[in-house]
């Protein structure tokens, strides 16, 4: 159950540094590819910017996690869970860089 809470965790915490922009037309509202894709078109930013590119890998990140979760604890499973921890990073440090994100 711990893994399941941090998974959601980890989703709410990401969608809320890509939503603590202001400028943004709408919200992404979800890690879907689907969702990451209508949000980027939206708010009018490259799909292949840095930022898109770093949100729909956290995302593929999290689906693995969430496939392995009923397993037990694997190296590929820390090795996931480490990999989103540094990409959230990431996005922080994207989302600081205080460039307009239509312009990425």
């Amino acid at each position: 159950m711990s893994e399941f809470k941090n998974r959601m965790a980890t989703q709410r915490q990401i969608l809320r540094l890509v939503n603590c922009k202001e400028d943004q037309k709408e919200e992404l509202f979800g890690l879907s590819s689907k969702a990451i894709e209508r949000w980027a078109t939206v708010n009018a930013i490259d799909a292949n910017s840095k930022l898109v590119s770093l949100i729909k890998t956290v995302s593929g990140k999290l689906f693995f996690l969430a496939n392995k979760s009923q397993e037990q604890i694997s190296e590929d499973y820390r090795t996931a869970s480490r990999e989103i921890e540094e990409l959230t990073r990431s996005i922080e440090v994207e989302l600081d860089l205080g460039i307009p994100m239509a312009a990425k």
